[in-house]
Order: structure tokens, then sequence, then C-alpha cells
């Protein structure tokens, strides 16, 4: 059911997250919040916090974050309309009533959650078990730890046309919600259903609160495609998606930094050396819902790209797509990883200390588009220039926001007047001596 704001503002403000959270949880203070061991994930050093005043709980070690509503949902296996349903009882405030096809839209997403749940612990055990043997040796060849692989909740697909199908179909869970929820398909022709996933080494993709949503899997052997994503689901837009945001989010926003890779193993590998606010597109270029989903975190999300011509193309690709929706302290910046490294590689090669410098580094978009446009291309004529002049301009006009669209005009505009000027004029050596002689002896004439 869809509530009002003003109602879910209400009930937030009503409810103490503290209480909530401590009757499954042991908190203890420190300074302006409580830390304990979290309810969702086992660990024996404490890693959740709740912060009463900011209204959010987050584990550093599984990712969990949320406010009260989403921690009575993940605790007590809840819907969120059961949720809310339940904090307002205890708080004494009425709940808006729901429509008959707002109550059945809520029961579809929840019961799609549940079986996307269910199909993640059934990959989760698989990975450790004599099906996934293959699955969790390229992975620790790949550097993960234990640590990693469990907090990520990486998997493994048995390499069976019915294993996930016959575990998760009963009458509480048809056949008819494992296809809509992207864990079987149907053949088109014809033909019983099969486990749309098979054989791959499986890494959960959840959206900003942790709940998975859909999976990405990697395939072990020479099959195709390599990588291969759910399908677009009501809960899963592959566009609209960034994987390991829930890890992400909470450090992205403390230092305002957040960095984009291109595929799970870098947003894995950047996480387990230290760099916790790194998030990937789902194998496409980042597209306009995913830049303002990384601004929510930070104002200058960080592309980090290859160096290779795929590179050049992705960062073009970003930068066509950026430019429209270019707000007043919204931008991007990019950084170019060498050739032929990618941060999985460049990590195990050089080291974190490595990889810090490439975001150091990291160019502002003004400087990006200036190269991008300049590179390679002849300017030696005034009909030349004139091209290049109104290529970036275009770029410029794309720009939806009066204020930045004229700040970048004339940045461009100021950055081809340098590049244009005429160098100074190289006089031969003892010019200036011989002229001011010239102009000495032409003073004492009559």
């Amino acid at each position: 059911m869809a509530f009002p704001p003003q109602f879910l503002d209400d009930l937030r403000n009503r409810v103490s997250l503290i209480s909530v959270v401590g009757r499954r949880v042991k908190l203890v203070r420190k300074g302006r919040e409580h830390h304990g061991l979290c309810p969702f994930h086992n660990e024996k050093t404490a890693s959740f916090t709740v912060n009463e005043d900011k209204g959010f709980f987050h584990c550093f070690g599984c990712g969990a974050h949320g406010d009260s509503i989403g921690f009575e949902m993940r605790a007590g296996h809840l819907s969120f309309t059961e949720a809310v349903e339940k904090l307002a009882a205890e708080a004494g405030i009425e709940v808006p009533k729901a429509t008959p096809e707002e109550r059945v839209r809520e029961a579809q997403r929840a019961s799609q959650h549940d079986a996307l749940e269910a199909a993640c612990v059934f990959f989760e055990k698989h990975l450790r078990g004599p099906a996934g043997r293959d699955g969790f040796a390229y992975l620790k060849n790949r550097g993960l730890s234990d640590d990693t692989i469990a907090r990520f909740r990486l998997g493994f697909a048995p390499d069976s046309r019915e294993a996930l199908k016959s575990a998760l179909m009963t009458k509480e869970c048809p056949e008819s919600l494992l296809i809509e929820a992207g864990l079987l398909k149907k053949p088109e022709g014809g033909g019983g259903t099969y486990d749309y996933f098979r054989g791959r080494v499986m890494f959960p993709i959840t959206d900003r609160r942790g709940r998975v949503i859909g999976f990405g899997a990697r395939t072990l052997g020479d099959g195709q495609p390599k990588y291969l994503n759910s399908p677009d689901t009501p809960l899963f837009h592959k566009g609209a998606t960034l994987y390991g945001l829930a890890h992400a989010r909470e450090l992205a926003r403390q230092t305002e930094t957040v960095v984009v890779v291109e595929g799970y193993m870098d947003v894995i590998a950047l996480h387990q050396a230290g760099f916790a606010y790194a998030v990937a597109p789902l194998g496409t270029a980042v597209t306009e819902q995913q830049i303002e989903e990384l601004w929510r975190l930070a104002p200058e999300p960080i592309l980090c790209l290859d160096g290779d011509k795929a590179g050049q193309r992705a960062m073009a690709r970003a930068l066509e797509r950026a430019f429209p929706i270019l707000k007043p302290g919204l931008s991007l910046r990019f950084a170019t990883l060498p050739a032929p490294e990618d941060p999985d590689s460049l990590i195990k090669a050089r080291g974190p200390a490595a990889m810090k410098a490439v975001l150091d580094a990291a160019q502002p978009m003004i400087e990006v588009a200036w190269r991008l446009a300049t590179e390679g291309r002849a300017l030696d004529t005034p009909e030349r220039r004139a091209a290049l002049e109104k290529d970036l301009n275009d770029k410029a006009f794309a720009i939806a926001d009066e204020t930045v669209k004229w700040q970048y005009l004339a940045a461009f505009r100021q950055k081809a007047k340098e590049s244009f000027r005429p160098p100074p004029r190289q006089w031969p050596d003892g010019f200036h001596r011989r002229k001011a002689g010239r102009d000495h002896f032409c003073g004492q004439g009559p």
C-alpha cells in the first residue's frame, strides 16, 4: 500500500528506533550511537549500530540498513504494510485504509521478495556443498575471504534444470511466482519450466534496503553469456539498480565519496581492500536513473573506467547521459585505470595505495569533455575550430539547468581562447639589444 508521506513521517517520529531494535538486540550506548551484534547475520564482534538522532540502523558487516519500519520488516519477516500496521498499533496511530488493489499489489511484491530471499539462501548453501566446489574455488582463487563471501552472500546455482524449482516450488510459492521473480524460465516453444540460472557463481543484487531483488551470475566455463542478469521483473529494473548499493551507501554518505566500477568482482575487491563505497551498473553503461541515485550519496561520484578504447567509449556515453541532467553542485568525475588493469587486478598487483592514487587523480567533467572533443582532432584552420566550437556548444546547450549551461559555455570558450592563442613571437638572439641601439642612435639626431 502507498501510505501518505506525512503519516509515515509521523509514525517514525512517534516510534523509538532504540525501543524497536532493543527488543531483539542487546544494545550498548557509545557516544551518540548504540552498538550491538547484528541480528541479520552471525558475528562475534559488534558491527551493528543504531543512531536515534538520524533515525537509522546500519550493519558494517552485512550492509543491512534502514529505519524502524525496515528493521521490523527484516526482523519479523513482514511486508512493508504489515510492519507499518504493527508499529502504528504500538504507537496508537490509526492507519489509513488500503484499497483492495493496493493490498493485492503489496502481497505480490512481498511474495516475490520471499521467493528471491529463499533462492539466495539456496544458492549460498550450494556454494559450500559438493555442487559448488568449483564455484567456491573460483572465488577463493580470486582472493576473496570467507567473510567477504558471506557479507556479499555469494552462492552457486547447481548445473541442473530443476534443482531450484524442486527446492522452492510449493503451494505458497507456486510456479507462476517463480517465473515472475525471474527464477524460472518458460520455453517459448512450449514445454516445462526450468531454472533460469544453472552452473554459475551467483551474486545477489539488492535494493538500497538490502533486500534481494535479482541476481547476477558468472559462468565458470566457456558458456555464453559470461555474465547473466535476472530479467526485468516488478522488483528488478537493470537500468535503475546499482550493485553493492546497500553495502556502500552509509560510508558513501559519510565520506561524500562513491566510486562506480564495471563489474561485481571489482566492487567486491574494492570493498575488501577498504574502498567500501564502490558500486557498479549491471553490465550496461551508467544510466540517468543510476546517476540520480549516485547523487543521493555524493555530489561528484567517480566513474573509474579502464584505460582502453572500450573505457573511453564508456566515458563518452556517461558524459552524453550526464550533461542534460547536471545541476548546480552535482557532477561526475572520471578516473582512468592504467592499461591493462581493472580495480581487482590493480589492487592485487600494486596494493590499495595504487588504487587510491588512481581515484585521487580523477578529473572533473569539464576537463574530460574537452579532452575527448579535442584528442586526435586537427584544429589548424578556422573552419575546423568552428566545428569544435559547435560540438562543444551542442553539449552545453543540452544541459537543462540554465545556470550550469552558461557556466559550461563560458568554460568551453575560455579553454578555446587559451588553446588557440598565438604563441609569443620568438625574436632572434640580440634583437632587443640591437633594436635598443638603433632607438638610441635615432634619438641623438638633430
